[in-house]
């Protein structure tokens, strides 16, 4: 994508869209009218618990509104959510965005799946997105729900871990025991036995039960479950547990172990450069790719309404090599990866 392309909504059916759409009420949305007559594409984004800089997830969806307002020319906002707060605190804040004129509207993270199907109703003209669609499936023919393998991106670094331990014993720490995160920890388990049948796998350990889903976002949770499992033997610990596994990542490279990444490379995150050398790899999870798709896609006039699956076969999961800890068996990894696309090996989603 060239830089400086500023893109001019269409619709899907090639017909100019209307900037003010009427919004819940009667009422008209705000223009978008910029002073000189141009109208601006503005896109609207509510984060997950833990926000921009929680050096996982979050972060990887604000790399993709901070590309889109780069290469694309938009104007952007972004709302952060409130721990534990109801679903109508995410209806109300949608709806924000949709009555200020936001043509498109991002709701970052699985519990964000209801209020936009339930908003995007009210908002015809608008396009909505909601990243990590609880179940993948959502509804309207304005709401894309974008869907991760993360099972297959997680049976790649658990392939890795087992090649890399020297105890035979690694662990898992999943921020919150939801389904969501089980697939991570599925996928992980899966492929440390396909690489090493006899590897030690540790009981996974969850930081939080919902609707406590403090597992996102204390380091002193991921803290005290790492010195669990390093106490137990593992010299290889995956952690999925956004802001939480920050704590992880310090104590076990601190105990001088392997430590897996989530979502983003962490291995480049300045909240851990102290230590980056004991990261082996992080399970990338392409987020900045979703949310960078729907605003491009909306704004070509591609909007398709349903789901997108990112996964091994369209580089929308993955592992990372910063560092080169992992190329000693990147081959190996590469191989099993290969296998999956091909088919031939079905990486479970569920423990």
């Amino acid at each position: 994508m060239r830089r400086g392309l500023k893109i001019t909504l269409v619709s899907v059916t090639g017909a100019a869209l209307t900037l003010s759409a009427s919004a819940c009420g009667g009422k008209k949305a705000d223009s978008g009218d910029d002073g000189d007559g141009k109208k601006t594409v503005k896109v609207g984004l509510a984060f997950d618990i833990g926000g921009r800089g929680d050096q996982s997830f979050n972060d990887s969806a604000a790399a993709g509104l901070d590309k889109a307002k780069k290469d694309l020319n938009v104007q952007t906002e972004e709302i952060s959510a409130k721990p534990d707060e109801p679903d109508a605190d995410k209806e109300s804040r949608l709806r924000l965005m949709a009555n200020k004129g936001y043509q498109m509207i991002i709701g970052v993270g699985f519990a964000y799946t209801n209020a936009v199907v339930k908003v995007a109703k009210d908002f015809p003209n608008t396009k909505f997105l909601v990243v990590d669609a609880d179940q993948c499936k959502v509804s309207g023919p304005n709401v894309l729900g974008a869907c991760f393998a993360e099972a297959q991106g997680s049976y790649l670094v658990g392939a890795a871990a087992a090649l890399k331990s020297k105890t035979g014993t690694i662990g898992f720490i999943g921020g919150v025991n939801v389904p969501l995160i089980q697939r991570f920890q599925a996928g992980y388990d899966a492929g440390a036995k396909k690489a090493k049948p006899g590897i030690k796998i540790l009981p996974a350990k969850y930081l939080t039960q919902p609707p406590n889903f403090d597992g996102f976002k204390n380091p002193a949770l991921g803290t005290e479950a790492a010195k669990g499992q390093l106490d137990a033997g593992a010299d290889v610990i995956y952690h999925a547990a956004g802001g939480a596994g920050i704590g992880v990542i310090k104590t076990v490279a601190g105990a001088g172990k392997w430590a897996i990444g989530v979502d983003s490379d962490q291995y480049n995150l300045p909240a851990v450069a102290d230590a980056k050398e004991k990261i082996l790899t992080s399970m990338i999870k392409r987020v900045d790719l979703a949310v960078f798709d729907f605003v491009e896609g909306v704004g070509k006039g591609s909007f398709q309404s349903g789901t997108k699956q990112y996964d091994l076969k369209n580089d929308g999961v993955g592992y990372s090599v910063s560092g080169g800890k992992v190329d000693d068996v990147k081959a190996k990894l590469d191989e099993l990866k290969a296998q999956i696309v091909a088919g031939e090996i079905q990486v479970p989603t569920k423990p």
